[in-house]
């Protein structure tokens, strides 16, 4: 408690980032349902689920895959540029993000390396849904017959406009729309004395749905006859031959379905 008996930042925090995950389990259990099928069913066709975030975005693609607990046939796209920034200033620094992000054209260099396919899907990350290249992103995806799934606030896209010529908010564009059920500005915490808030809580409520929709996608695999070859954890002692094992067949899978990825840009 703090010192007037009143709870402290860590106990409003945390008391507000529950908050946020019971939100996403009362609100958004049919959105993530919807964006598993699609997965599901995408996976189990050869197909790829793409994964797109910029800025901290980046975390939410990276827990999808490869993370412990999960699986090939989800496609991380992940630019430098984009997300290399904790030098801060100078070389690769906040302010050229900030630029990059928000510039029209610059999905298309991206998607210019890849080749979609009518059984691929396309996830967006992107807290605020605002920004020229995770829009361009869903809207290139969209144009060549993808589903598109945005994972994003809701409640920060509507209280922020578009940086985008078209007019439009990720959340427009998508055809599944799962809200990570965080506060515009994303940061939550007040303390006297200090003018603006700090902890932010997108990561949490991104991630929570990350692995929501994971799981799901997962057991569908199974109800459908398929098994996902799960990324399983290393570090157990008693069975290091088994985790290498299933880490070989992890990376077989990825590059199997890398190697169908390029044969269609080869065509």
């Amino acid at each position: 408690m703090g010192p007037t008996g009143t709870p402290d930042a860590t106990q409003r925090y945390l008391s507000i980032a529950t908050g946020i995950v019971q939100a996403i389990a009362g609100t958004q259990h049919e959105a993530i349902e919807q964006a598993a099928r699609i997965c599901a069913e995408s996976i189990i066709n050869d197909g790829l689920v793409f994964l797109w975030g910029g800025g901290h975005s980046r975390m939410s693609v990276e827990e999808m895959f490869p993370r412990i607990g999960s699986f090939p046939g989800f496609f991380p796209l992940v630019e430098l540029a984009l997300t290399f920034y904790t030098n801060v200033t100078g070389s690769d620094g906040l302010e050229q993000t900030f630029f990059i992000e928000r510039q029209e054209g610059y999905a298309d260099a991206i998607l210019s390396n890849y080749e979609f396919a009518p059984q691929d899907a396309m996830i967006c990350f992107s807290s605020t849904g605002i920004n020229g290249v995770v829009i361009d992103m869903a809207l290139r995806a969209k144009a060549a017959g993808l589903p598109v799934i945005a994972v994003t606030s809701v409640q920060h896209a509507d209280a922020t406009p578009t940086r985008h010529t078209s007019g439009k908010k990720l959340k427009e564009i998508a055809d599944i729309v799962i809200d990570n059920c965080t506060p515009p500005g994303d940061a939550v915490i007040d303390i006297p004395g200090l003018k603006y808030k700090v902890a932010p809580t997108s990561t949490i409520g991104a991630t929570a749905v990350v692995n929501a929709l994971k799981a799901r996608t997962a057991e569908i695999m199974i109800e459908r006859g398929v098994e996902p070859i799960v990324l399983t954890s290393p570090h157990f002692a008693d069975r290091p031959e088994e985790a290498t094992a299933q880490l070989q067949r992890v990376y077989r899978e990825h590059n199997r379905r890398k190697h169908i990825l390029l044969g269609r840009k080869l065509k």
